[in-house]
């Protein structure tokens, strides 16, 4: 789809817990603007209470895209997004109504504002012998041969991150330049929106403190009985989204192999060190302005209306 960067639309971004929903919520009502969605795991049906999915009655105060619009044993990618983000914003647009994009997956969001690197494609041998030596030495070995040639990309990539650090390494051993230059040229050459992006900043204890008290909340919600229901209706421990955190803590307590308060305490634990990689990508971004909220909402508002509406100098 064709998109032109006349075309305005206002980010809300941050760490998990960091009160995003509730911002972009004010934010729409004050703007007369629809929602889109830019978590990743808040696209699958039937993932509700463990991806903090809004609320029946708050989707109905203001419409909401990009929820629940896949099941969760299906791939859906960083440029599935962007292309349905794209239809999404021209959608809104041409009702005459403002764009709120709301969410804490950098991935979608950079995908949304700049596009997706075009990268070249590996040859089949070195990414299986890539994933070989991997098997050999271990995932914190392959980041360290990353940080070698990359550290810009390293520093913001996990162990886990397997696919990723492959990938990086991949694109290094192709072409010879870090993916993370390729990233940063074609990040500024492929600006598709006019944005204001707007990076909510939390206190670290402050943060933690609402990520353990949102976890109890789920639980006391559900979320336990609402991942036991998904496995009953055969979505796997495999799927990717049902490896995502909550459900593959509670997917253990269900298979024997944690006690509940074990899961709990483990969904906390992993959600705080998933918070803090956030940061870390969220603030490698210079484009974003960051504010506590709900403290400067008042701000935050007047930043949007002169995002929106521009006075005359």
């Amino acid at each position: 789809m064709t998109v032109t960067p006349r075309d305005k639309i206002l980010i809300v971004c941050g760490p998990t817990a960091s009160g995003k929903s509730a911002l972009a919520l004010r934010l729409a009502h004050a703007l007369d603007a629809e929602i889109i969605n830019a978590d990743s795991m808040q696209i699958y049906r039937g993932l509700d209470i463990g991806t903090a999915k809004p609320s029946v009655g708050q989707q109905a105060e203001i419409r909401h895209h990009l929820i629940d619009v896949t099941d969760p044993d299906q791939l859906f990618s960083a440029a599935d997004f962007s292309d349905a983000a794209d239809a999404a914003i021209q959608d809104i647009i041409s009702r005459g109504k403002r764009v709120v994009v709301v969410g804490g997956t950098g991935l979608y969001i950079r995908a949304l504002v700049n596009g997706l690197v075009d990268s070249p494609s590996g040859a089949g041998e070195l990414r299986l012998a890539l994933q070989a030596e991997a098997g050999r030495i271990g995932n914190e070995a392959m980041l360290e041969k990353l940080h070698q040639v990359d550290p810009c990309l390293a520093a913001g990539l996990h162990p886990n991150n397997l696919v990723r650090i492959i990938r990086a390494l991949e694109v290094f051993q192709l072409t010879g330049v870090p993916l993370s230059h390729s990233q940063k040229e074609h990040a500024f050459s492929q600006q598709r929106y006019d944005t204001l992006q707007i990076g909510i900043s939390v206190d670290r204890a402050e943060l933690y403190m609402r990520i353990d008290e949102r976890v109890e909340m789920m639980r006391a919600d559900g979320l336990f009985k609402e991942v036991r229901d998904l496995l009953a209706a055969g979505f796997g421990c495999d799927l990717k989204s049902m490896r995502s955190i909550g459900y593959k803590e509670v997917a253990l307590h269900i298979s024997g192999e944690l006690t509940d308060e074990e899961a709990v305490s483990l969904i906390k634990r992993n959600t705080r060190h998933y918070a803090k990689r956030q940061l870390t990508w969220f603030k490698a971004d210079p484009d974003i302005l960051w504010f506590e909220y709900p403290a400067n909402f008042g701000t935050i508002l007047e930043h949007a209306i002169d995002f929106f509406e521009p006075r005359e100098a």
